[in-house]
C-alpha cells in the first residue's frame, strides 16, 4: 500500500480560528477520527451529516441524519434484495431546525422525533446503537434496533479533501464493522447478523463546505476473503480529482491500508444494473460489483437538484492488503453509487 498523503496522528481542528478557512495542519489522513469540525459562518455552503448502513446478503438498511444548512434530512430506508421490496420514511426539516451534529463526530447522541419517524444514534465504548421507529406508507410500523460494533483497534479512512481554503470536506469512512440487531416490518422480524449470515456496518461522516455543483462516486464492501480474512472496501472518485487526497483504502482484519491514487471507475449511468468495475492504475486493486438493486432518487427544486444511482450487490476481485499481500474474494456485500447535485 502506498500514498503520498501525510498521516496525521494527533487531534486537529478542521478550520482556522475563525471557522471559515481550512486549517492547513488538518490536511492529511488518519487511521482513527482525529478532526474537530469547528465550522462557522458561510451559511448555505456548510454540510454536516452522518450516514449509516447495515449490509447483509439480502437486506440493506440505511439511516441518514443531515444538516445541509437550509434543510435538515432524517431518513430510514430498507431494501430486500431478493424481492426488490423497499420501504422506510424520510422527513425534511426547513432550515434544519433541531438537527444538530457535534463538531467531533460520535461525541453526542443524535435524536429526532416527528409524528412519522423517530431516530436515535448513541455511541458507547464498544460501538454505536441505532434505533428507529417509523410508519410505512401503508400504515404499518417499522422498527430498527441494531448495534454496530467497533472492535478494539478497528481502523477507518479519515481524510480532508481540500478544493481551496474556503471549500473543503472532512470525511470519516468506516467499513466492515460487525453488526447485530433486528429490522421489524409490521409483524415480520428480520435478524441482522448471525453466524450463518453476518451483517456489516458502514458509517459515512461528512463535515465541510461544498461547491454548488458536485459529482461523486462512492463504493463500500464487506465480507470474508477466500483465505478467511475480513475485508472492508472503501473507494471513491470524481469529487477528489485534482486535489492532493483521495478517500480510498482497504481494511483487512481491522487494519487499514491507504491508497493515494485515483481509481478508474467503469460503469454505465444509463444502465446502472450492468456491472461496475473499479481499478487502481497498477492493477493491484481490481473490483467488479454485480448489482441486484438500483436505488434511483431524483429531486428537482428550481436551482437545487440531486440525482443518484446507488446500486447494491456483491463485489468480487482482488485488493492489496496493508501487509503487502493480496486478498481475493467473491461475494462481498456492498454498493456503489454516482451522485450529481446542485446544492
Amino acid at each position: 500500500m502506498s500514498t503520498h498523503e501525510p498521516e496525521l496522528t494527533h487531534p486537529v481542528d478542521l478550520c482556522a480560528v475563525d471557522g471559515r478557512r481550512l486549517n492547513p495542519d488538518a490536511v492529511g489522513w488518519s487511521r482513527t477520527p482525529l478532526h474537530r469540525a469547528n465550522l462557522a459562518g458561510s451559511w448555505g455552503r456548510t454540510k454536516r451529516w452522518d450516514y449509516w448502513a447495515v449490509l447483509t446478503d439480502d437486506l440493506v438498511v440505511s439511516l441518514t441524519y443531515a444538516d445541509v444548512d437550509y434543510l435538515g434530512i432524517v431518513a430510514v430506508w430498507w431494501c430486500e434484495l431478493s424481492s426488490g421490496r423497499t420501504g422506510g420514511r424520510d422527513v425534511a426539516v426547513p432550515a434544519a431546525r433541531g438537527i444538530e451534529l457535534p463538531d467531533t463526530p460520535g461525541t453526542a447522541p443524535l435524536r429526532f422525533r416527528s409524528p412519522h419517524l423517530g431516530v436515535e444514534v448513541v455511541d458507547d465504548p464498544g460501538g454505536t446503537t441505532l434505533t428507529a421507529r417509523w410508519r410505512e406508507r401503508d400504515g404499518s410500523v417499522g422498527r430498527l434496533d441494531a448495534h454496530v460494533a467497533l472492535p478494539d483497534g478497528h481502523e477507518s479512512v479519515n481524510v480532508v479533501i481540500p478544493w481551496s481554503q474556503t471549500r473543503f470536506q472532512y470525511t470519516s469512512k468506516h467499513q466492515a464493522r460487525p453488526t447485530t440487531g433486528t429490522l421489524r416490518l409490521g409483524d415480520d422480524p428480520r435478524i441482522l447478523g448471525d453466524e450463518q449470515a453476518p451483517a456489516w456496518g458502514v458509517l459515512d461522516v461528512g463535515r465541510g463546505r461544498w461547491p454548488y455543483r458536485t459529482r461523486w462516486n462512492w463504493g463500500s464492501g464487506a465480507g470474508l476473503a477466500d483465505d478467511g480474512r475480513v475485508v472492508g472496501l472503501q473507494i471513491g472518485g470524481k469529487w477528489t480529482e485534482n486535489t492532493p487526497a483521495t478517500e480510498n483504502g482497504v481494511i483487512v482484519d481491522g487494519r487499514v491500508g491507504k491508497l493515494g491514487e485515483e481509481l478508474a471507475w467503469d460503469y454505465d449511468w444509463d444502465d446502472p444494473l450492468a456491472p461496475w468495475r473499479v481499478r487502481s492504475p497498477d492493477g493491484a486493486l481490481d473490483l467488479t460489483l454485480a448489482p441486484a438493486h438500483d436505488r434511483h432518487d431524483r429531486t428537482e427544486l428550481g436551482v437545487l437538484g440531486t440525482e443518484v444511482h446507488q446500486v447494491f450487490g456483491t463485489w468480487s476481485g482482488r485488493a492489496p492488503a496493508p501487509d503487502g499481500s493480496t486478498v481475493t474474494f467473491d461475494g462481498l456485500v456492498g454498493f456503489a453509487e454516482e451522485s450529481r447535485s446542485r446544492w
